[in-house]
């Protein structure tokens, strides 16, 4: 297929372990209006509570996704030969100033959002989400289809603390930037700190899915809920990985055992392949807590899954 679309490097001539390590091996570009979908990290773990280093997640996701090739076995989905796609680095942080740091995030995102760029990113833990969400739904709520453990609508830690990794989507509803009856959260589950800390989530309408429940439907009806809640109006996805069984990503922040197979998770977003997607992210990798770089592939094999649901979104309102 001729066009002047960035391709990843050829293993076959560049081996994986040589070259500088960007996402996909894909080139980097400064400009965000120059791709379609860019790929970025957020190397940021401020709003962590107990086990840090998912500020080491870009970078290692990085060097794991260079054993991601061009096409999907399953779909056949090409993304390279779909839309534009190229690394953005990372967007800018400081390590030492929590609101300081959401600032520059959504500042970053803002430039992203106004190059008509869909961003795709990696985490950092999952108050990341809330600067992107931010930037990306400043005009209107979107809706969200939220991989994960913990259903993070939590109001405040220590204190009066409002800003956590426990926090992000109560935050979120509460100014407006995601519409909670266009929100589906699946996999939750674990202990809980009381028994009304579930209430927030189901009082304000998002259709919570836990793990159990999940379970007992199976893949093919819990899509078919995922398509009903969120519809065709614009759906930001993102994934936190300790959604998994920490048998699949030990690598992670805050691990709850009896989560998904990594190849339930996989089948659940080639499901959202027709939504109407605007972003997506991969969070709470944690280095530092990893296994010969296990959780990191984890990582950089469902960013390409949702590079290729993105690149299919993309190419459909096209």
């Amino acid at each position: 297929m001729p066009h002047d679309f960035p391709q990843p490097m050829d293993a076959a001539e560049i081996p994986r372990f040589a070259g500088i390590p960007s996402f996909m091996r894909l080139p980097i570009f400064e400009d965000p209006a120059q791709v379609d979908i860019a790929l970025l990290g957020v190397p940021w773990d401020g709003g962590t509570t107990n086990r840090a280093g998912a500020r080491h997640g870009p970078r290692e996701v990085r060097n794991q996704s260079s054993l991601m090739r061009k096409v999907h076995h399953v779909s056949r989905i090409a993304p390279y030969d779909l839309v534009r796609v190229g690394d953005i680095g990372d967007a800018p942080v400081n390590p030492i100033d929590l609101l300081d740091s959401l600032k520059r995030i959504e500042g970053f995102y803002r430039r992203i959002h106004a190059a008509g760029t869909i961003p795709l990113s990696v985490g950092g833990d999952h108050l990341v989400t809330l600067p992107i969400f931010r930037a990306l739904a400043a005009e209107r709520p979107v809706g969200m289809v939220h991989f994960d453990a913990h259903s993070d609508t939590n109001d405040r830690y220590f204190g009066d603390n409002p800003y956590t990794h426990g926090t992000p989507f109560r935050r979120a509803i509460e100014e407006g930037l995601l519409d909670p009856k266009r929100t589906v959260q699946i996999g939750i589950r674990g202990s809980i700190y009381s028994a009304e800390d579930e209430a927030f989530a189901k009082d304000c309408g998002i259709r919570v899915i836990h793990m159990e429940e999940f379970a007992d439907l199976g893949v093919e009806a819990t899509l078919a809920e995922v398509h009903r809640v969120v519809g065709q109006e614009p759906t930001y996805v993102t994934f936190d990985v300790d959604v998994l069984d920490p048998a699949f990503a030990p690598g992670t922040g805050t691990p709850e055992i009896g989560g998904m197979t990594t190849l339930q998770a996989q089948h659940m977003i080639r499901g959202l392949q027709g939504l109407n997607l605007i972003g997506a992210d991969v969070v709470e990798v944690s280095p530092p807590f990893d296994q010969g770089g296990a959780t990191a592939l984890v990582g950089a094999t469902m960013m390409f899954e949702l590079l290729c649901v993105l690149a299919d979104s993309i190419a459909s309102r096209r």
